[in-house]
């Protein structure tokens, strides 16, 4: 698959476009300011995209109204389908966001239930509508909002229209775009067997279609097997990352990888490859949660170095801060141009490092020297091995354990290395030391 050998990048693109947050149904070509930042994207190493709702919509992506046609404040489906063009013509995939367990309350359907009551034709397509209640928006009866919020209306999976609407509009969007595959909002609320389906659909489509779900608690495989979801989003260790940094405790983010990677036959998600990031458009920026910034290049070293499919939220490669308690427009901005800095250099090396090394796309996972402030673990497959290091503290740090070789080379600095006497890793260091067979 792919995916597996990628670096992505996410896309929100109303932000990233600076879309007026209430649809204004002016037609605006945004969206093809991606072409723009493709140059950026290659010299950053990135050769998958994932773009976060295009579709239009009432407000912020989520709220669909119409699966078949592109936001109109972004552009028109010729516009993006010149922007999908332009970065298959550059080596890079694209994925797109697959909201289908809610629409929004402009989707066409509800609004005729809302007019006809009783007599609509689309009463079934929705979860749950009961004409003897209300909704908040006073409509004159009730329906099930996702967790609550009833600008997103609860759609009826199990209803065979409502399947048949969304994989047309899937082949539409294969068809019209060429997109390479989905990432399934709140995928752990969608039915298992429209999973099923979906991915048998997908396959028939595009042999190599990749299925990505949002996963946050609990197991992943429930979803994430060889009949549903090629991947998950790490969570677990997503919170893992920067809260090991932040508590200077490398113990916590060796746990996870462990729990979920490790060398024991209990561990939950051996060989398989489950989405990895720092940040996204949900989620504080990591140059705003790190309480050291020292850490920064760190937390990506250890994000690309670990086993999972890494992704770079767009600005974040250069340090752009914001926070979650001011709400999502201030995780989502709009940049007018990208920058490059010294981070972005230590990324775009990372990326290089990873979409050609055998161990760290399909390598197990075995920890081998671990301290509260440093950490050192293996990724081992059949003709490869690297070891990765980092040292969270700002003193320098002599590592004693048993290399099983004698010299290795930094694949980030090209220098060789001889485990002779013990490895000084200098204060705020990472390595990738592949070793000689």
């Amino acid at each position: 698959m792919w995916a597996y050998e990628s670096v992505f990048y996410q896309i929100y693109p109303l932000g990233f476009c600076g879309a007026p947050f209430e649809n204004d149904g002016r037609l605006e070509h945004r969206i093809l300011k991606v072409k723009d930042w493709i140059p950026h994207m290659e010299r950053l190493g990135i050769n998958a995209i994932y773009f976060s709702p295009v579709f239009e919509s009432d407000t912020h992506g989520y709220n669909t109204r119409d699966y078949r046609k592109i936001d109109v404040r972004l552009g028109s489906n010729e516009d993006f389908k010149e922007v999908v063009s332009a970065l298959h013509a550059h080596g890079i995939r694209v994925i797109l966001d697959g909201v289908f367990n809610h629409a929004g309350r402009g989707f066409g359907p509800f609004l005729d239930v809302c007019k006809n009551r009783e007599n609509s034709p689309y009463v079934n397509w929705f979860h749950r509508i009961d004409f003897g209640g209300n909704s908040c928006y006073n409509d004159g009866l009730w329906y099930e909002g996702w967790e609550g919020n009833y600008d997103l209306v609860k759609l009826n999976l199990y209803h065979e229209d409502v399947v048949r609407y969304l994989f047309d509009s899937i082949k539409g969007w294969v068809e019209e775009f060429d997109i390479d595959g989905l990432r399934l909002d709140v995928a752990y609320c969608l039915p298992e067997e429209f999973l099923c389906r979906l991915r048998a659909f997908t396959r028939d489509l595009k042999p190599d279609f990749y299925l990505l779900g949002e996963m946050l608690h609990g197991d992943y495989n429930r979803l994430m097997n060889d009949r549903m979801l090629h991947s998950a989003t790490n969570y677990e260790c997503y919170k893992g990352l920067y809260s090991s940094f932040n508590s200077m405790n490398m113990f916590e983010i060796n746990h996870s990888l462990l729990r979920q990677f490790g060398p024991e036959n209990w561990t939950l998600y051996k060989g398989k490859h489950l989405l990895s990031f720092v940040d996204n458009h949900d989620v504080t920026r990591v140059a705003s949660i790190l309480t050291n910034e020292r850490h920064l290049p760190l937390i990506y070293a250890l994000m690309f170095g670990m086993p999972g499919i890494p992704c770079v939220y767009y600005g974040s490669e250069w340090g752009a801060k914001g926070e979650k308690g001011q709400g999502d427009p201030a995780l989502r901005p709009l940049f007018d141009a990208p920058v490059w800095n010294e981070l972005c250099d230590f990324i775009a090396a990372l990326a290089e490092v990873k979409k050609n090394s055998e161990a760290l796309n399909y390598g197990s996972f075995r920890s081998v020297l671990l301290t509260n402030k440093q950490c050192i673990f293996e990724r081992r497959s059949e003709h490869e091995r690297v070891l990765i290091a980092i040292n969270a503290d700002g003193e320098d740090f002599m590592a004693h354990f048993d290399a099983g070789c004698g010299r290795a080379k930094d694949l980030l600095s090209g220098e060789e290395h001889d485990f002779g006497g013990g490895s000084l890793l200098p204060g705020y260091s990472a390595f990738f030391w592949k070793m000689e067979a």
